[in-house]
């Protein structure tokens, strides 16, 4: 009897060697970050915190860039990454679509992030940086951008959100068995730490104070031998990702899969979301027939029921602003244990993409991630981090859907990483101490509020494919 393929795989000669840059192929030209006088931002004055290669790449509206040798040789030491598709969860619910996962979490920090760690970490080396500062939710990043400093020989300083520093410890313990420093973050390190801490001694922190932290590390080092690296929002850090969705592209066709019907994943800023689907906004733009879904937290729902607007990316409003779907940066969302999906913007491109309709965004209360989390687990095997199960839930909801309408439909999700290192979480709620819910109303007009004297980017935006092409 033949056995049904449950994985997918290319040859390491076949990694893609160029990252694909949906700022080239979106309808309406992005609109630019904008300085404290309220004019665009010029490429010399994101000296001090990015090291003009990657500046580069940030601004850079080329649809294509080649991914230097020396990355790519890092990178296939765990890529192309498989696809799988998850027959067990099929049978389980009784569906006719097929789904397929792209698995993220076989690198070695566990998840997409190391897709930009490496690059980031060799441009910032190339030109003579030292040091890297940076943020972190859950850990992920930071561990990846640890090992990324770990191999290139650069010292390495995360401030990691104090509610995942608490729930998740042993991603510090992986920080600094790769060489990286973790402090817990608003920290007493920092200006922007000690004003937050002098208001809140007890503030779960947010990604917004974190980056307000790794800013202000990287730009007060006289030296000027430190740069600070994001791991989401930015363009550059789309353009790594969209390894993911270009492997997936050739993967999908091995299984007879032309476009898959639907793309989801999860969002908190956008990296793995834009990893696993500019590749395919870019197929739909052009003619093709595919729902393309983020997926958020309901409590920290930037893209279901915030603006599009000008805001800046960090609680101290260090970095410039920029054109997003934004709850607002003094906003300090709930302490769920998806921490990578705890920021309170979405990344520039994600949040244009969907202003143009070409985006479907959904969002989940953690109970109801966790549950499918447990079908995953309990089905497929794999155990998934918090923020991978956003993109499941959604997931099991479109099965669910074609089932119901009797149709045959492909599915693809980002598996963004595991959640071996998120237990913690898992044994609260099966223990039955998670709560559920989304942000309330109330709350989310007062946070709203805060935004009435920025620039509304809508204002500036034509939504020229809604009108014309959706």
């Amino acid at each position: 009897m033949a056995l049904e393929q449950t994985v997918y795989t290319l040859p390491q000669s076949e990694i893609p060697r160029q990252w694909y840059n949906l700022a080239a192929d979106l309808p309406t030209p992005m609109l630019p970050p904008l300085g404290p006088d309220g004019q665009p931002v010029r490429p010399e004055q994101l000296a001090p915190v990015f090291p003009m290669n990657i500046i580069e790449q940030e601004v850079s509206t080329r649809r294509w860039h080649d991914i230097p040798e020396p990355v790519l040789d890092i990178l296939t030491r765990w890529r192309p990454t498989p696809l799988r598709r998850a027959r067990a969860l099929e049978q389980a619910l009784k569906t006719p679509a097929h789904i397929y996962w792209k698995d993220e979490s076989v690198s070695p920090a566990g998840s997409h992030k190391a897709n930009t760690a490496v690059p980031q970490a060799w441009y910032n080396r190339e030109f003579g940086i030292r040091r890297l500062t940076t943020e972190t939710g859950a850990g992920q990043w930071g561990s990846s951008l640890s090992y990324a400093c770990a191999l290139l020989g650069l010292e390495c300083k995360v401030y990691m959100v104090k509610v995942s520093f608490e729930q998740k410890p042993f991603r510090k313990t992986l920080m600094e068995l790769w060489g990286g420093r973790c402090v817990a973050s608003p920290s007493t390190e920092t200006a922007a730490g000690r004003a937050v801490l002098e208001k809140d001694p007890n503030c779960p922190g947010s990604l917004g104070i974190a980056i307000s932290e790794a800013v202000e590390a990287a730009v007060s080092d006289r030296e000027g031998k430190t740069r600070y690296a994001l791991g989401s929002v930015l363009n550059h850090v789309m353009q790594h990702q969209s390894i993911i969705g270009l492997e997936a592209k050739r993967q999908l066709q091995l299984a007879g899969v032309a476009n898959p019907d639907v793309v989801i994943g999860c969002a908190g800023g956008g990296s793995n979301f834009a990893g696993i689907s500019f590749p395919f906004v870019a197929e739909k733009i052009h003619g093709a027939s595919i729902r393309i879904v983020p997926v958020e937290p309901a409590s920290c729902p930037t893209l279901t029921r915030a603006p599009f607007v000008y805001d800046h990316g960090d609680l101290a409003k260090m970095t410039p602003l920029l054109p997003m779907h934004s709850l607002g940066h003094s906003y300090i969302p709930s302490s769920i244990h998806a921490g990578g999906l705890r920021y309170h913007g979405m990344a520039p491109l994600v949040s244009q993409a969907a202003v143009e309709g070409l985006l479907e965004p959904a969002s989940y209360d953690q109970l109801q991630c966790y549950e499918a989390a447990l079908l995953w687990a309990r089905t497929e095997g794999t155990i998934p981090a918090p923020e991978t199960s956003h993109a499941i839930a959604h997931t099991i909801q479109e099965a669910i859907r074609a089932r119901e309408e009797g149709k045959q439909r492909n599915l693809l999700f980002c598996y963004s990483g595991h959640g071996l290192m998120d237990l913690v979480g898992y044994q609260k709620f099966l223990a039955g101490e998670l709560a559920g819910g989304g942000l309330p109303e109330q709350d989310l007009r007062s946070t709203l509020a805060t935004l009435a004297a920025h620039p509304p980017a809508t204002e500036r935006h034509t939504g020229r494919w809604r009108r014309g092409k959706g």
